[in-house]
């Protein structure tokens, strides 16, 4: 079942028991979703990496914004984006733990073979392609400069 169906069908759900909140989030997505298919040049179906990147990058936003509610006392809204980002992680890859991904980096690492910090691009490129959506990408990053810290 693609997302844009899944979506769909969870937003009938959350308008039968008159859920705005989740209403809300579910519209937020699906209208991501639209944007990409109807963006110029593009083909009208949105494949499922690119759907996970969208939501990546939704997710993304709304913890950032959050944050930064929260630093300025703004708890109602911070809540809000709370929500809405519990809401999109519903319909994310399973998310790596630190430690998953510590011991993929060090893998790719080897494979790569790299030997100190002036190797980070290499093994980078490497990883962000093999972990795109399981980990954030700002994760991987520390990660891998603590691994090949001297």
């Amino acid at each position: 079942m693609s997302l844009k169906t899944q979506i769909d069908g969870d937003i009938k759900k959350a308008m039968l028991a008159k859920n705005k909140e989740e209403l809300e989030a579910l519209r937020s997505i699906k209208s991501l979703i639209l944007l990409a298919e109807t963006e110029k040049g593009g083909s009208g179906d949105v494949s499922s990496d690119a759907e996970n990147k969208l939501l990546m990058k939704a997710a993304k936003q709304r913890k950032e914004s959050a944050d930064i509610f929260s630093q300025q006392g703004r708890n109602d809204l911070a809540e809000r984006e709370l929500f809405q980002l519990e809401v999109i992680s519903r319909y994310l890859p399973k998310q790596l733990s630190e430690s998953e991904v510590a011991d993929a980096l060090k893998k790719i690492i080897a494979e790569v073979g790299a030997a100190g910090p002036q190797d980070m691009g290499k093994v980078m490129g490497t990883a962000t392609k093999i972990l795109a959506g399981q980990a954030d990408g700002k994760l991987i990053a520390e990660l891998v400069k603590k691994i090949l810290a001297p």
